[in-house]
């Protein structure tokens, strides 16, 4: 019997080892792992080094503070002037509009030769917000080069080039005024934006550590002032309205703690309290750069006397 010296057909399927098969290895895993962190370090770098008309443009996606490094676009020419500003931002969490707020206003003050520090004081402890007692603490940690304060919310961005951030040696300047502010409107408002000199917050005692969640610590301020014999000055000839400022908290996104308890429902004058009695601890003091611009972190533990404020908790 003769048999055929050609075998059977066999159907042979390749061995695939391509990094792309679908058998799952620790090699691949460790491979995917490393492309990830190299993207997420090059996104990184991307977002740190984004310019001021990136960082203009409001957005809900975050960019990234980075170390501050010899290439930061900080100016402090001397010929500008003599004096120097300690630009106070009390702030908790606001990340977004704090990613928005520094290089713009850093770009802005730099425009307008105004030598100036930006000081954000981060409260870490677990009490309600403080916006007072963090201002009293941007004052006492704004070190000697400085002479003056503005105390400015991180919210609010300067949109008009001829409002006047300069020394404010007649007195007090509140910059965002009742007829300029795109939400408060009434007469004896103070806050958003106010210039003073280290002088003068000195004599008012600084502001109130009795206010604990959002509201009222600049309308007891206003009476600080008055008590001190210090007249208010307001912006004049500025013809840009309510438009003059930029409003960029969303109140959907995150909303303000307006909860008032017990003693808190009562607004009362604090006579005594202020930088005398103010009580906190610095947790770490961080020199950073967002989009180029240089701030100072502050962390900050502000102290509750539950016996005087136990508001400053809500349970």
């Amino acid at each position: 019997m003769m048999y055929s010296s050609r075998r059977k057909p066999v159907l042979y399927f390749k061995d695939d080892r391509s990094f792309l098969s679908r058998k799952c290895t620790v090699w691949k895993l460790f491979g995917l792992c490393m492309v990830f962190v190299f993207g997420s370090l090059l996104w990184v770098q991307l977002t740190c080094t984004g310019d001021m008309s990136q960082t203009a443009g409001y957005s809900h996606l975050p960019q990234q503070p980075c170390p501050i490094d010899k290439q930061s676009s900080h100016v402090d020419d001397p010929s500008w002037g003599p004096h120097k500003m300690a630009l106070i931002v009390p702030f908790r969490e606001r990340f977004e509009e704090l990613l928005v707020f520094v290089p713009y206003m850093h770009a802005f003050l730099n425009k307008k030769k105004i030598r100036h520090k930006i000081f954000i004081i981060n409260q870490v402890d677990h009490f309600r917000f403080n916006r007072a007692s963090l201002i009293n603490v941007g004052f006492m940690e704004s070190g000697n080069d400085t002479d003056y304060i503005a105390m400015h919310d991180v919210d609010l961005l300067p949109q008009n080039e001829d409002l006047n951030y300069g020394f404010p040696v007649d007195g007090p300047f509140h910059v965002a005024s009742p007829e300029l502010h795109p939400l408060y409107h009434y007469k004896t408002y103070v806050g958003g934006i106010l210039l003073l000199t280290k002088k003068h917050y000195l004599a008012c005692n600084g502001m109130s550590n009795r206010f604990w969640g959002w509201g009222r610590e600049d309308d007891e301020f206003f009476r600080r002032l008055k008590a001190a014999n210090l007249e208010l000055f307001r912006p004049t000839g500025i013809t840009t309205g309510t438009k003059t400022f930029r409003h960029i908290h969303d109140p959907a996104w995150r909303k303000r703690d307006q909860k008032r308890i017990a003693a808190q429902k009562q607004f009362k004058v604090d006579p005594e309290g202020g930088l005398s009695n103010l009580r906190y601890k610095v947790e770490s003091r961080k020199e950073v750069s967002i989009s180029g611009a240089p701030c100072t972190v502050i962390n900050t533990f502000v102290e509750c006397d539950l016996n005087q404020t136990p508001w400053c908790q809500f349970s």
